[in-house]
């Protein structure tokens, strides 16, 4: 009876919280417009895309592009959701399933109960693609038993059915991309956490690294094993943190682990560094830029010393200013900063991070360093009205409410506004994406190899680092849109001279180091245009390149390379 009232509730446009086996979600026709703005509307997610189920690969293939491997994938055990291609002209999913996008995430059904959804002997006709998004209201981890659900998703459905069986670890759907024919994840969960990664360098001890704030994961680490935990998501919000306290006790009982030290990230205020400080180990703290690159050397197996390629959102500098797009020289010993984008400010604090077009003016503003022209190309641009460029101007000239950064993925976020692409974000990354969609979308139609803009590609500083000329890049961007260039050309110029820029001063620091191999991480890596961009030129340049396969980018990797940096910490220190 419950199954055929949930089929019937979903057949009629209804919305149901489904409990699977890592927690709910939140369950409607996925063709049905309606349904799946209403959707939107209760969970407030006006333009993130919605995951979507699909009966068999039949549907799929109906909608979606779909290579052999990963057809492997989608039909295989762990059974992810991956990012696949849209068929141009597809019209059977609906436009607010993932708006603006070339790709949708679809997974396939790995519980009974999902299978039961849409095959049952009752007469009812059922769509053959569903939407199944994590069953949570924002910023909160995915709800796992019924008083939970009932809590936190009554109003955000018309029914919720659930089971008996008692969830111990949540766990969200895994999700991934594919970059040259491989795996490439973006969230690794449900399906993949905690299989261990192992390196073959002899380490001995056990360990704990608490990971970073936003898509937080911890990782615990025994000998040459790393065991990362299921996502556990953004620890804003106090109910994640207590899910982190409550999966780690778990996850230390199951691997029967006495961690003798515990790891996070150098950022003061962080949530899991409060978390790591409570557990009454021994502390120690890793910069978030040089744990990316550790990350990827763990994946990688790499021991030596490799020209570290760091570009994410923001993470907390030694220097106390906010770094995120750097150019390291690290081992698990330490790491060097050899160079990093062009600083910029930074106006508004966390705003700043929403609205890109704050980032375009101060952008400008370094350029030109000239108040009235400033204001004057933030109106032609249309970034947005007279007054606020004004102020903006203003607080950027007095530093007001401002910080120093080298974030690569705010910098992203100031071009995509530039372009006039997208000047604010509903979720993060999203005009970031939408830049990175432009860029692709023009370069299928190019008829020839592109000339790239050719600026000159970094200048060396007073504390001898090699600053890469963004603002530079950004201002000309600018000055070919006002001259009503083509949006989807200027986005791929934008792409292919950054990723020069970053060519060329890992090859500089490669000559200064004489080290030949270098490592791509960070959150702005799950930008695969830029990531073949930069690491076909390394290559092409004689350089070994490492990038992620089965460990996200994004910080949803960092606690991998923090474990790995307090294992090689425990082999030589006493720890008091």
């Amino acid at each position: 009876d419950a199954i055929i009232y949930t089929r019937k509730m979903i057949s009629e446009g209804q919305i149901v919280a489904i409990k699977g086996i890592g927690g709910f979600h939140l369950c409607c026709d996925a063709t049905n417009e309606e349904a799946v703005k209403r959707l939107r509307t209760l969970k407030k997610r006006p333009a993130k895309p919605f995951a979507v189920m699909a009966q068999d690969m039949e549907a799929v293939k109906k909608i979606c592009k779909v290579s052999e491997e990963q057809e492997k994938i989608l039909t295989g055990h762990q059974k992810p959701i991956l990012l696949l291609d849209k068929l141009p002209g597809e019209t059977g999913l609906c436009e607010s399933i993932a708006p603006g996008n070339p790709k949708v995430g679809v997974m396939l059904p790995y519980a009974p109960v999902q299978l039961l959804l849409f095959h049952y002997d009752d007469g009812i006709r059922m769509p053959g693609l569903l939407v199944m998004t994590s069953g949570n209201t924002s910023g909160a981890p995915i709800c796992r038993d019924d008083e939970e659900a009932a809590e936190e998703l009554s109003h955000l459905c018309d029914c919720i059915l659930s089971h008996n069986r008692k969830i111990r670890i949540r766990a969200d759907d895994s999700v991934m991309d594919f970059y040259k024919g491989e795996p490439y994840m973006i969230r690794r969960s449900r399906g993949y956490a905690p299989l261990p990664f192992m390196v073959s360098t002899p380490w001995k001890g056990q360990v704990i690294a608490a990971g970073g704030e936003l898509k937080n994961t911890f990782c615990i680490g025994v000998d040459n094993r790393f065991y990362p935990s299921p996502y556990v998501g953004d620890l804003e919000d106090l109910r994640t943190v207590k899910a982190l306290k409550e999966t780690i006790g778990r996850l230390e009982t199951l691997l029967e682990v006495q961690p003798e030290v515990v790891v996070c990230d150098l950022h003061p205020k962080y949530n899991s560094t409060v978390v790591a400080e409570e557990l009454g180990l021994p502390v120690l703290r890793v910069q978030h830029h040089y744990a990316h690159i550790l990350s990827c050397m763990a994946e990688n197996d790499c021991e030596e010393k490799v020209i570290g390629i760091s570009f994410d959102g923001t993470g907390y500098g030694t220097d106390g200013t906010i770094w995120g797009g750097e150019l390291l020289v690290a081992d698990c010993q330490g790491f060097t900063r050899l160079g990093s984008i062009e600083p910029f400010v930074q106006v508004g604090g966390d705003i700043s991070a929403k609205e890109g077009w704050r980032i375009a003016g101060s952008l400008l503003y370094e350029e030109l360093q000239d108040k009235e022209k400033t204001v004057e190309w933030m109106k032609k641009l249309e970034l947005c009205t007279e007054p606020e460029a004004k102020v903006l101007v203003t607080m950027t000239g007095r530093h007001l409410n401002a910080v120093r950064s080298t974030s690569a993925g705010r910098l992203f976020d100031g071009v995509s506004a530039i372009l006039g692409i997208r000047k604010k974000s509903t979720f993060e990354g999203e005009a970031s994406t939408a830049l990175e969609f432009a860029a692709e979308a023009y370069e299928k139609t190019m008829q020839h190899p592109y000339e790239p803009l050719m600026l000159k590609p970094f200048t060396e500083t007073a504390e001898e680092r090699l600053i890469l000329n963004t603002g530079e890049l950004a201002k000309n961007l600018a000055k070919k849109r006002l001259a009503g260039e083509d949006t989807g050309q200027l986005a791929y110029e934008f792409h292919q001279e950054l990723a020069r820029q970053i060519i060329s001063a890992a090859l500089t620091a490669s000559h200064q180091t004489g080290i030949r191999k270098a490592a791509l991480s960070g959150g702005v890596f799950q930008n695969r245009l830029l990531l073949r961009l930069v690491e076909e030129g390394l290559v092409k340049q004689g350089l070994i390149t490492l990038h992620h396969h089965l460990i996200p980018p994004n910080d949803g990797g960092l606690s991998l390379g923090q474990a790995a940096y307090a294992m090689a910490y425990l082999q030589k220190h006493e720890i008091k």
